[in-house]
């Protein structure tokens, strides 16, 4: 497949292109490229008949080449068009530019996904390493062609052929010729064999989904694997389950995907399901099948040594799963069953007791799904609404309005952006209006599926959450939730694992619209009058309702907020309300006699409530929780006091109340939960009464943050000692004392054997801990964070179920030998300690995965590390004495994602770090000392080194001796094939003549050397570049070259930096920033960047202007910060907000306290602005008429 005719071909117009495609490309399923003196007459010749007697149609040479027409457009063509695309590589392949032209845009459409080929080499007589160029075999052939075709031309093909040696292939040292063809067109029928979904024209964000879900699917493992796509009603389950799909269902004997399962099982409709999964997989009819027992036996017998892939859509019930897939010993060895669904109750699946989302169960890998990040939800929205990926200027602010009521939701998105195609701007406004109150019909529908499937009382939490509960603690409602005898734990649960609640840091979160359907779902129980509606949440409605005496029986819930302190509520406003199990109230004052009212409140949640209650008779006997903020509670609790009388009340949460003695607990002895916070540490006696509590499950006192100069040095404070009785508490399993005045814990801190979490975070004179720590065998959480512990007893090591221990910026020297015992360690945290060295018995660690040494004094990586097979992060940042090499034994930490050694002196890198497949991110930057930098794993995505001493290769020794710097060409490092963000200190950047393609952030640091062709000439090769950061560069002019997808430009740390220009070149720049650059004085071409969005300046002390802004319409955030020299605020359109602070020239603070702003065009002069400034300051309604002088002024009012 050589030619002597230049590689450069002519553009065809795009009918002419799409009719050959038509007309050739879909003609054939596999392409070959080969070196035709080598394999024509052998083996290519030979595997090409092989493929076409099997049926398979074969791309091989000139003949299928239509005279007349142009070669080079038609076999670009042809390979897009090809399901599967392989390179015979052979001794002499590198000497045919053909070949190597071929093999370059094959993989230039494999990385911009264009076309549909898979990359399948053969290497026929050579190694892989010989592609890989790490020998010279090809050297040769590759220098010629450089002089006829130029070097960029020439290193996009050695790109090329080190990618592609890195595609598993076969080899055919190891197999005869015969066997090799016979198996490679087995394979071929296999990937072939493939029922592709149809997708969505529009697909965004998905693709960190993808390869999530490929990482938990993990083919290479021979077992029979189900993983479970769970989420709420149209975040794209089915979407992603398609794309997943669609990529390896060709690697399987067989695949079916039963769509829609829920609907279509329906009626005992299974078997149909299960007679298209055996005729799917089996590619034939088979006799009907009417039993479904039939069906289960025939999948059973007819797939146990098939591996099978199979996705089952939207299933609901066990019933449908067991019909279908239940067993792994249905399938071969190497199966993959993939399940989506909303609702994950029906599986056998624990839930996490922190978060009650789905865990990995032995059978079951959970995925659960997040909504869009913005910058996809707004290209998906735009795609829809205007047929284009960013909104027209005008449209911009309604436009990102509208997305954040979608919340990231693809479904939403998609039906709204649809719903806006071609509409007006009335149109549009309407819509938002509406989107406010409720979501769009056909997404309403959508989520109510799964709130029809709910019981009533998972309902009425579900309710509570939407209308009041979004961020509230799960532990406060769940006692409120078990008063009203409902189930809390186990309803809970179900919620989310029907995606209709998440829970993160024990708080409960809902999305935006199913926030908005549950409370569509109460404003539907009566749509004309709210007062016999069940739940009230709008504080307008809810006082009117209050105030005119509308109140029903079906009022359970109000909330009343923003009150002034003068508002009073009386007796009388509140007797019709019989059935208000919760109130929320700010300000307001109570007044009248309340006898035999708020019978039923169980919650009562007051901010900035009164210091003494004006109501008589008010006792709340079946109050459960009692929550007060931001008040000044009386000592004696005055008019408080009978709240406190109940036996079920179960939590008290007072914050910033200012107390200074805590109230009698003896009227509420069943109390659970107990947290002061917000106190001073020096002011708060505690009772005694506190012993009594002997249900208290949950104890916080946590302080005001004082800084330590302020409290004084005579000050002690114990708080075990005040009372002492504090220790008797046996059913307390939380602690948590936070920045107190104490010097020591009691020695029977040990008796409390309950406890699960003890922190003693800001306990700043904190110096030691008592030995009886160790008898605390529940302990799962110790924090220590900011004491100053200088030494753990030897006993730590007792705490056979610790989990967590943070030791935190203490001043602990060492660990004890002991250590090794916390066999249930998960999480280390080391940071800014004084720990010059770690125990051998680390390695005992089995289960520990973070390791946070980031500042500390340590020296050395112990080779124990080795031991920590388990480890996923381990962080040695900015620990300047930790020197000489990394252990080889890291290689044998087979779980480590994250690697940072940072800021160290390490000078060496074993190569057994290629053995780390599973490492995403490593960090060398500011590692003088580092000699050279091994071959890395191919999983790697995020790599930070100094390029000016890692690309010392043992041959480059010399040369840099004599001040030469060493190139990334020379150095032969073959980047990992998934790297996206690189970080490199660099003083020459034209010693980085190749970085990988695959970049989409480049951080370059310590630039010296002029930045300038040919490295902006390289860059523009990076078609994913999206991100570039210039730190520390020192440079008097950076100048810039065609970046045509550089989203976001960041110059930071370059005192040298005088001026910035070609800004006009970065056509897609949406945010730019520039800070601590005091030299410079020019930002050139600004003006014309038509896309940016946000611009900051920050600390450039000398530059004076700014061009005029004004025809940026999409500006919407200017930031100008510690700029003392400029003079004038630039124009800039109405949508944009600019922030100014610490530029003296441009604003001034008014007296009353108001950050005052002003912006000057230039066109007033500078004795005029003085005028209007006193002006502006003396009366702000004169501000329309300053403005059309060309004077802006507005205020800043904190309320």
């Amino acid at each position: 497949m050589e030619s002597k005719e230049s590689l450069i071909g002519t553009t065809l117009p795009t009918a002419v292109r799409d009719n050959i495609q038509s007309s050739l490309g879909a003609e054939f399923e596999v392409f070959l490229n080969f070196r035709g003196p080598d394999t024509r007459l052998n083996f290519a010749d030979c595997l090409y008949h092989s493929m076409d007697g099997a049926g398979i149609r074969v791309f091989r040479d000139n003949e299928e080449i239509r005279k007349g027409e142009e070669i080079n457009d038609k076999l670009e063509l042809t390979i897009k068009s090809s399901a599967i695309c392989m390179p015979i590589f052979s001794r002499n392949y590198a000497s045919s530019a053909w070949c190597l032209h071929e093999l370059a845009y094959m993989m230039d459409c494999s990385r911009n996904k264009v076309g549909k080929a898979m990359i399948l080499p053969i290497f026929f007589d050579v190694d892989p390493e010989d592609v890989k160029l790490k020998t010279g075999l090809y050297q040769d052939a590759l220098q010629r062609h450089e002089e006829k075709f130029g070097s960029d031309e020439v290193q996009r093909w050695k790109e090329a052929m080190r990618e592609v040696a890195q595609i598993k292939g076969w080899d055919l040292k190891y197999k005869g010729q015969g066997e090799l063809i016979r198996s490679i067109v087995a394979e071929v029928l296999i990937k072939l064999n493939k029922r592709d979904k149809n997708l969505p024209d529009h697909i965004n964000g998905i693709q960190d989904h993808v390869e999530d879900v490929m990482h938990l699917l993990d083919e290479g493992f021979p077992d029979v694997r189900y993983l479970v796509i769970h989420g709420m009603g149209g975040i794209g389950k089915t979407t992603l389950a398609k794309v997943v799909f669609n990529q390896i269902s060709s690697r399987f004997h067989g695949c079916s995907f039963l769509s829609n399962v829920r609907e279509a099982s329906k009626g005992g409709k299974v078997v149909q399901l299960q007679r298209q999964l055996l005729s799917e997989i089996l590619n034939f009819k088979l006799v009907e099948i009417y039993d479904s027992d039939v069906g289960i036996n025939q999948i059973k017998r007819r797939f146990c040594d098939k591996k099978v892939l199979i996705v089952l859509d939207d299933l609901n019930t066990w019933d449908q799963f067991a019909k279908l897939a239940e067993k792994r010993d249905w399938f071969g060895q190497g199966s993959r069953i993939i399940i989506t669904t909303r609702d994950t109750n029906f599986l056998p699946i624990e839930e996490n007791q922190e978060s009650s989302v789905p865990l990995h169960s032995e059978e079951f890998k959970v995925y659960q799904m997040r909504e869009l990040h913005h910058c996809h939800a707004q290209q998906l929205f735009c795609r829809h609404a205007f047929r284009m990926d960013s909104p027209p200027h005008d449209y911009d602010d309604i436009s990102c309005d509208i997305i954040c009521k979608a919340g990231g939701l693809p479904l939403a998105l998609e039906v709204i952006g649809s719903s806006l195609y071609c509409k007006s701007e009335r149109f549009w406004k309407d819509t938002l209006k509406k989107l406010n109150l409720v979501p769009k019909q056909d997404v309403l529908d959508k989520l109510k599926i799964s709130f029809e499937m709910l019981e009533d009382a998972q309902r009425e939490i579900f309710l509570d959450i939407a209308c009041y509960f979004i961020g509230e603690e799960r532990t406060h409602l769940h006692y409120m939730w078990k008063a009203l005898d409902f189930f809390p734990r186990s309803d809970v649960i179900v919620l989310t694992r029907m995606s209709l609640i998440k829970i993160v840091n024990d708080r409960l979160l809902m999305h935006d619209l199913l926030r908005n359907l549950g409370r569509e779902i109460v404003q539907l129980e009566d749509p004309k009058f709210p007062e016999k509606r069940s739940r009230l949440w709008c504080p307008k409605v809810a006082l009117d309702v209050v105030q005119t005496r509308k109140g029903t029986e079906n009022i359970i819930a109000l909330k009343l907020i923003r009150l002034s302190k003068e508002h009073y509520f009386t007796s009388d406003e509140f007797s019709r309300l019989p059935s208000l199990r919760f109130l929320e109230l700010e300000g307001g004052n109570l007044v009248g006699d309340f006898k035999n009212l708020l019978s039923s409140l169980r919650w009562l949640s007051w901010h900035r409530c009164p210091s003494e209650l004006q109501a008589v008779n008010l006792c709340l006997w079946n109050l459960t929780v009692l929550k007060l903020l931001d008040s000044d509670i009386l000592e004696n609790w005055n008019g408080w006091g009978p709240f406190l009388v109940n036996h079920d009340l179960k939590v008290i949460h007072l914050t910033r109340c200012h107390l200074s003695r805590t109230p009698d607990f003896s009227t509420c002895l069943n109390l659970k939960i107990l947290v002061l916070d917000g106190h001073c540490p020096k002011s708060l006696q505690i009772g005694s009464s506190i012993s009594k509590l002997e249900r208290l499950k949950h104890l916080e006192i946590i302080a005001d943050q004082v800084q330590p100069s302020r409290l004084s040095t005579g000050f002690h404070f114990d708080l075990f000692a005040v009372p002492p009785a504090i220790c008797d508490l046996k059913y307390l399993s939380s602690l948590k004392l936070e920045g107190q005045c104490m010097r020591e814990l009691h020695p029977s801190i040990g008796e409390m054997a309950g406890l699960t979490c003890l922190s003693l975070r800001g306990c700043r004179r904190l110096r030691k801990l008592p030995l009886s720590i160790g008898k605390l065998r529940s302990l799962l959480l110790l924090n220590l964070l900011y004491t100053r512990i200088e030494e753990l007893p030897d006993s730590i090591g007792e705490l056979k179920r610790l989990e967590e221990m943070n030791l935190g910026y203490t001043q602990i020297r060492e660990l004890p030998s002991t250590i090794g015992g916390l066999k249930s360690l998960l999480a280390l945290n080391l940071q800014r300690t004084k720990i010059t060295e770690l125990p051998p018995s680390i390695g005992y660690l089995i289960r520990l995965e973070c390791l946070l040494m980031a500042g500390s004094k340590i020296k050395e990586l112990p080779k124990a590390i080795g031991m920590l097979e388990n480890l996923k992060v381990l962080e040695s940042r900015n620990c300047k004495n930790l020197d000489g090499e990394i252990p080889s034994e890291i290689g044998r930490v087979s779980s480590l994602e994250v690697l940072d050694v940072s800021g160290s002196k390490v000078s060496r890198v074993p190569t057994t770090i290629n053995q780390l497949s599973r490492l995403q991110e490593l960090r060398f930057g500011d590692c003088h000392k580092l000699e050279r930098l091994p071959q890395l794993p191919a999983s790697l995505k995020v790599l930070c080194f100094g390029a000016g001493t890692a690309l010392g290769s043992p041959a480059q020794t010399l040369s840099k001796g004599k001040g030469k710097s060493a190139k990334l060409e020379d150095w032969n490092i073959t980047w990992p094939s998934q790297l996206w963000a690189l970080s490199i200190y660099c003083d020459d950047p034209r010693s980085l003549t190749r970085l990988p393609s695959s970049l989409s952030l480049l951080e370059l640091r310590d630039v010296q050397s002029p930045i300038k062709q040919p490295f902006l000439s390289n860059l523009r090769y990076l078609k994913h570049l999206s991100r570039l950061t210039l730190f520390r560069c020192w440079l008097k002019e950076i100048e810039f070259d065609q970046l045509e997808n550089l989203h976001y430009l960041s110059v930071a740390e370059s005192e040298s930096l005088v001026r910035l220009s070609g800004l006009s070149n970065l056509g897609k720049l949406e945010e730019l920033t520039v800070r601590s650059c005091s030299q410079l004085i020019e930002i050139q071409d600004i003006e014309e960047l038509q896309s940016l969005k946000e611009l900051s300046i920050r600390k450039c002390s000398s530059i004076k202007r700014l061009p005029n802004l004004s025809k940026l319409y999409k500006l919407r955030t200017l930031h100008l910060f510690n700029c003392e020299s400029l003079q004038y605020l630039p124009d800039v359109s109405n949508a944009c907000h600019p922030s100014v602070h610490g530029c003296p020239m441009l604003g001034e603070s008014s007296d009353d306290g108001c950050e005052l702003r002003v912006r000057f065009t230039q066109s007033i002069k500078p004795k005029e602005q003085k005028e209007l400034k006193q002006l502006a300051a003396s009366s702000s309604l004169l501000a329309p008429r300053l403005h059309r002088k060309g004077l802006l002024i507005y205020q800043n009012l904190e309320v």
